[in-house]
């Protein structure tokens, strides 16, 4: 929140990783920019794609700098952790003029239900 607050809206999507990599290294955090990453089908390498960042070699972040999301950017996130087996990753759009985040994860999990659901 911070980087977007900062630099607001308007920027290239490089710009917006250089800071927020920047920060998290600022507070100890190990951080890898642009990590490449091959995907295999049949133990085939079959593509390449570069993850924006990847923190503590644990939460992948794939960062946008559109005006909002849109389905496609969470279904890319998760076809990401798919081919790497990271198990989280966010979804930060800069673009908007609020800062926009998904958390996902490989594996579905459902929502539970609140505690007064009844059925």
């Amino acid at each position: 929140m911070k980087v977007h607050s900062t630099l607001g809206s308007g920027f290239l999507e490089s710009v917006y990783q250089k800071a927020l990599a920047y920060e998290l290294q600022k507070v100890g955090l190990k951080v890898e920019c642009e990590k490449a990453i091959t995907v295999h089908y049949d133990g085939f390498a079959v593509g390449e794609f570069s993850a924006d960042l990847l923190v503590e070699g644990r939460v992948m972040l794939e960062l946008k700098a559109n005006q909002s999301l849109a389905p496609a950017n969470e279904v890319q996130l998760v076809n990401y952790l798919t081919a790497t087996g990271t198990e989280t990753g966010l979804l930060l759009n800069f673009g908007a003029e609020r800062l926009e985040f998904k958390r996902k994860t490989r594996t579905y999990r459902p929502k539970p239900l609140p505690r007064d659901f009844i059925l």
